[in-house]
């Protein structure tokens, strides 16, 4: 008898089929949770998509690196004003941090310089310069050295007679830089009259978000101006208004649709369309 008890006992970790051991622990960043629909998603899927939330089509961000391999034939970005770097103009501090602190530690993260790269590029065969804001450095924030990196851009292309395609995703003028920022607003907007009066064709690509300083200068100058589906546009964001107005705001107020169907945009193009919309628009418009 004590030999079919023992017998029972070793065998608990075989209980009717199902094993009693613990499982082993589920590596940590495999999944994410979808923002829109709240799906849980394979990562690997997300990406695989074009970051594009399989279930209900919800763009994700990305940085700057992964726009320009989504956007771009393979190996055709060659880039510019690679030097150009922030520096700290006002001597900044904020919350017992300083402006350069913030420089050095986002740089670190993104292994970037700045928020916008600018470059030469091919879509589809087409040459284009092309200007991509990297919402992971500092909000994508438009300092002196992303409003002078658009403006060599745009010099660059009415020497080469190239259209200009840029990609905004921003939380507009960087505060860091005061007034200085603020100036870039009224510079960028120059340089792309310069550009228009020599024919050029800007092609401008709203996505989350598009907010600020950037809006309200050249995001929004586009000869055409595509959005990406459910983007935040804008320039102060619904939670500033309220604080500021105390109004709530429409539903969808500020995002692709509602400007689209208010007439403030030209077009909404899922992010899979781009490339071939870009090239369409460039053939259709002869450049």
């Amino acid at each position: 008898m004590a030999k079919g008890i023992m017998a029972a006992k070793s065998d608990k970790s075989q209980w009717n089929g199902f094993s009693l051991k613990p499982r082993k622990q589920m590596p940590e960043g495999l999944w994410l949770a979808c923002p829109a629909c709240k799906h849980m998603l394979y990562k690997k899927t997300v990406a695989e998509n074009m970051n594009v939330c399989p279930e209900c089509k919800y763009h994700f961000r990305i940085d700057g690196d992964t726009r320009i391999k989504q956007l771009v034939d393979e190996d055709s970005f060659e880039q510019m004003c690679v030097e150009l770097g922030s520096d700290d103009p006002l001597k900044f501090k904020y919350r017992g941090d300083t402006y350069k602190n913030r420089i050095r530690a986002d740089r670190k993260k993104t292994g970037g310089i700045e928020a916008m790269l600018v470059g030469k590029a091919f879509i589809r065969g087409r040459g284009v310069m092309l200007g991509v804001m990297n919402f992971d450095f500092l909000g994508g924030s438009m300092g002196l050295v992303v409003g002078e990196k658009f403006c060599r851009a745009v010099d660059r292309a009415i020497e080469e007679s190239l259209p200009l395609v840029v990609v905004s995703c921003s939380g507009g003028a960087r505060m860091h830089e005061g007034v200085v920022s603020l100036g870039q607003m009224a510079k960028t907007s120059a340089a792309l009259a310069k550009y228009d009066e020599s024919g050029g064709l800007f092609i401008s690509v709203l996505t989350d978000p598009t907010t600020g300083g950037v809006t309200a200068s050249f995001a929004m100058l586009g000869d055409i101006i595509i959005a990406e589906p459910g983007a935040l546009i804008g320039f102060a964001g619904p939670r500033t208004i309220y604080e500021t107005i105390k109004v709530e705001l429409p539903a969808g107020f500020q995002r692709s649709e509602f400007l689209l169907e208010h007439g403030f945009i030209d077009m909404i193009v899922p992010r899979n369309q781009l490339r071939k919309e870009i090239t369409r628009l460039i053939d259709y418009c002869g450049k």
